[in-house]
């Protein structure tokens, strides 16, 4: 069988000649961005997660061991960060209704800014939310056509699509089959990337090249032989599978998302039965995804675009997996807010960690600069090209929203505050990740902990931004 796979990719890729690099040609850039995906990988000290391909890509990189999206939830992160800008009070704000050129028309997307300056533009699969948000960023936009009537849920076995159909639900939050990888969407796109990038190969123009990866996000569906790389009886609920009474009850949410799923209940806990193969869906789901990251990867090699070419692996937010009895995302715990963030720039990186705190908004000037564009005047974040030689930055804090939730993360401290249109605080929490990382002891209502908790509302208010409150959406007449 290996035999067979190592003719096959000969095959693929014998007729295509490595592409010479002139001096002072423009990098090209391989934009990876993968749906929910927490850092919950062997390049982050997983040992129990099958993820080669990531791992690999990681050894290759400059690996962000403290990166953080600015809202945890698909639409909003995505237009936050492709826009540069990070989230408030009024703009990137609703979990699936947020279109960046809704919200922040006036901006120039990061997309947009590499195709104003000589750049072909590429968006397959899921990059923004919505595949028409800003959709004159890009020269070709693509996504998998359904193959059956459970649409983007993507459901294969007969059981999952007679409930799909059904009026209850939308089938079970999981799917197990002997299929090949291309029956689901994710091995298409990488199957419709691998194909662009042998064409680009030929081209003397650079690229942007976007390529959005959909699991793991639910329904956790994925072919067989990814759920068998996991014993389901080794799993294990997380250390943190509880609420504490100190725990302010508006860091917690119903999970919604998830109990739309069959065979999930409307409210109340899940059994730990049902919490274990949810555990077990979602890893299979990971693995599923590195491996079509790993052949999507071997193509860029195998064209001699590795050599030019920029590689950008991040995930939209992060996911809790029963981490305070939760899932799905939308919360400010670290679960949902932290994610994977790996750059890999040739010649420069080669697994180097950092343990600077950065955020989604920082991507978009780095990227400017690694390719020598100049960085449009409207970006909030700030450039991590410096911590690729291990040179410090001026910024080391990151700034999450969720509704009424707002997040600072500064040295080991983990504030969070919900506040009303008037900045007044409703309720907080505070913990200290030096010896709390599970966030389980809330310090903010502590009396030996005021003034430290003073400290850092007042940073976060002054550091969100002075268009925090502003509306700089598209107003429409009733």
């Amino acid at each position: 069988m290996m035999r067979y796979y190592l003719l096959l990719t000969c095959l693929l890729f014998c007729c295509t000649s490595p592409k010479k690099i002139e001096e002072n040609t423009p990098p090209n850039v391989l934009f990876i961005m993968v749906d929910d995906l927490r850092p919950e990988l062997g390049a982050y000290g997983a040992k129990h997660i099958h993820s080669p391909h990531i791992d690999q890509l990681a050894s290759e990189s400059i690996i962000f061991e403290r990166a953080y999206c600015n809202i945890p939830v698909c639409g909003s992160s995505r237009a936050s960060l492709l826009a540069g800008v990070r989230p408030g009070w009024y703009r990137f704000h609703g979990p699936y209704d947020t279109y960046l050129s809704h919200d922040m028309p006036q901006v120039i997307s990061l997309p947009k800014h590499f195709q104003n300056n000589g750049y072909q533009t590429f968006s397959y699969g899921k990059i923004f939310h919505h595949a028409n948000d800003d959709s004159l960023a890009w020269d070709e936009i693509w996504k998998p056509t359904p193959k059956n009537h459970s649409g983007w849920r993507d459901y294969q076995t007969e059981e999952n699509l007679t409930l799909h159909e059904s009026a209850s639900s939308r089938g079970l939050p999981h799917e197990k089959a002997d299929l090949p990888d291309t029956a689901y969407y994710d091995g298409r796109i990488a199957t419709h990337t691998i194909e662009k990038l042998k064409a680009l190969s030929k081209s003397e123009e650079p690229f942007f090249l976007a390529t959005g990866f959909l699991k793991p996000h639910l329904p956790f569906n994925a072919p067989t032989k990814y759920w068998d790389l996991y014993d389901s009886t080794a799993i294990e609920l997380p250390s943190n599978y509880i609420q504490p009474e100190t725990t302010p009850k508006n860091a917690f949410h119903n999970f919604g998302e998830l109990r739309n799923y069959a065979r999930i209940p409307k409210k109340g806990s899940l059994s730990e039965e049902t919490a274990k193969k949810l555990i077990h869906g979602y890893y299979a789901c990971v693995s599923y995804t590195d491996a079509q990251i790993g052949n999507v990867l071997a193509a860029l090699e195998q064209t001699g675009l590795a050599e030019n070419t920029i590689v950008v692996l991040i995930g939209d937010h992060g996911w809790n997996l029963g981490n305070h009895q939760l899932w799905c995302k939308h919360c400010n715990f670290e679960t949902a807010l932290r994610t994977p963030l790996l750059i890999k720039v040739p010649e420069q990186t080669n697994g180097q960690r950092s343990k600077s705190i950065v955020e989604f908004i920082d991507v978009y000037p780095t990227l400017t600069e690694l390719a020598g564009i100049p960085s449009p005047n409207h970006l909030q974040g700030e450039s991590l090209a410096k911590l690729l030689n291990n040179e410090p930055r001026k910024k080391d804090y990151a700034i999450s929203k969720f509704f009424g939730g707002v997040t600072l993360i500064k040295d080991n401290w983990f504030y969070t505050e919900w506040i009303n249109e008037k900045a007044e605080v409703q309720a907080n929490m505070l913990f200290n990740h030096t010896n709390d990382q599970l966030e389980l002891e809330n310090l903010a209502e502590k009396e030996e902990y005021q003034d430290k908790t003073n400290e850092l509302n007042e940073f976060l208010h002054t550091h969100w931004g002075e268009d925090f409150f502003i509306d700089n959406s598209i107003q429409t007449d009733d």
